[in-house]
């Protein structure tokens, strides 16, 4: 193995980047993340990497966005379509969080491959000291369902999943099947047996076309390629609403206000009956018209209809609910959502209770 440091600004590594011959070398991750690392205590990564052309390369440089990385690289020629190993060492001597770039330039291409080492650097490791209750394929978890409740457009809330390897393999958790609307990102990128990391999963709001319920499901696989599957779902859902910041107090003196005859709809037992049904009466007790947007239901087994959804002050309306039996067996809280244009009310939640 050689071993070589060359520094270039991190945009100078993106210049060098621009177009010429294809690079012809591939990494399995060009991106990897450390999570924390101790103060002063060098971290050590390895790149798999791989010649994807038919004839023999070798490495004829190697340069990092600062002299903080050093990186050992195979000497030689490496044969076509055969793989290798890059390892790059940070010496942590910078608190905080960390960001480093590694251009490596083979005899095959004017441009670099770019890989990049990430994470934090802390006077003390914290671990996660609570539960892991639920599985996910071959890793625990503490939770497989992420609720983003009550955003506005341009936030980018985040949650935490918790992932222990409880296999005697190192793995490398992966969040696949990630809609644009979902970032994923695993630290520490390798997890070994007996070891914890975190799955950082953060919505981008600006990309939800519109308010209401957003629902989806990921999958967490132990590694790149593995198969999506039932048993390694997450589910996550996001209730986007709007915003009323900019009205003014006398727009807000005259805003339309939603009144209903209860948040909690009971329909008794079903007694050997397939369909149950209940009505809630809504009103607009405010000023000026009240618009209802959206109707949607969190879960299966429940149908609605409302016959008006624009109230003049003053006005009434009536929502239908039905509770299906078959459906609803497997469904712990069904719950109905709207979403209005009252400011003090932009989202209203029925519960539905069935015996």
């Amino acid at each position: 193995m050689n071993t070589k440091i060359a520094i270039l600004s991190i945009g100078m590594l993106v210049a060098l980047a621009s177009p010429c011959r294809a690079q012809r070398i591939e990494a399995k991750n060009q991106v990897l993340n450390v999570g924390q690392v101790m103060f002063r205590q060098p971290v050590v990564v390895e790149y798999e990497l791989h010649n994807k052309s038919s004839h023999d390369i070798s490495i004829t440089n190697v340069r990092t966005s600062c002299g903080c990385t050093t990186v050992d690289y195979p000497e030689g020629y490496i044969h076509g379509a055969a793989d290798f190993m890059v390892r790059a060492t940070y010496d942590a001597k910078t608190m905080g969080h960390f960001e480093k770039q590694i251009g490596i330039y083979t005899t095959d291409s004017d441009q670099p491959l770019m890989l990049t080492l990430k994470g934090i650097v802390v006077d003390e490791v914290v671990d996660y000291t609570g539960d892991y209750p639920l599985t996910l394929g071959d890793l625990l978890v503490d939770m497989n369902n992420i609720e983003f409740d009550d955003v506005n457009q341009g936030d980018r809330p985040m949650a935490k999943i918790h992932i222990l390897n409880n296999t005697d393999q190192t793995v490398q958790p992966i969040v696949m099947h990630t809609p644009n609307y979902i970032i994923a990102e695993v630290s520490p990128s390798k997890i070994r047996p007996g070891r914890s990391g975190v799955a950082l999963i953060t919505l981008d709001t600006r990309k939800i076309d519109d308010y209401g319920l957003t629902q989806t499901s990921v999958y967490l696989g132990r590694q790149p390629g593995d198969k999506v599957a039932p048993n390694k779902q997450i589910d996550i859902s996001a209730v986007l609403l709007p915003s009323f910041n900019d009205l003014t107090e006398k727009e807000l003196q005259q805003a339309p206000h939603i009144l209903l005859s209860t948040t909690t709809l009971d329909l008794g037992p079903f007694n050997g009956k397939k369909k149950l049904k209940g009505e809630i009466e809504i009103q607009n007790v405010g000023k000026s018209q009240l618009d209802i947007t959206k109707l949607q239901m969190f879960t299966v087994g429940l149908q609605v209809s409302l016959n008006k959804s624009k109230l003049a002050p003053g006005e009434y309306a009536k929502l239908k609910i039905t509770a299906m039996e078959r459906d609803l067996r497997l469904v712990r809280s069904p719950r109905v959502l709207m979403i209005t244009n009252d400011p003090e009310q932009p989202k209203v939640v029925i519960e539905v209770k069935t015996e």
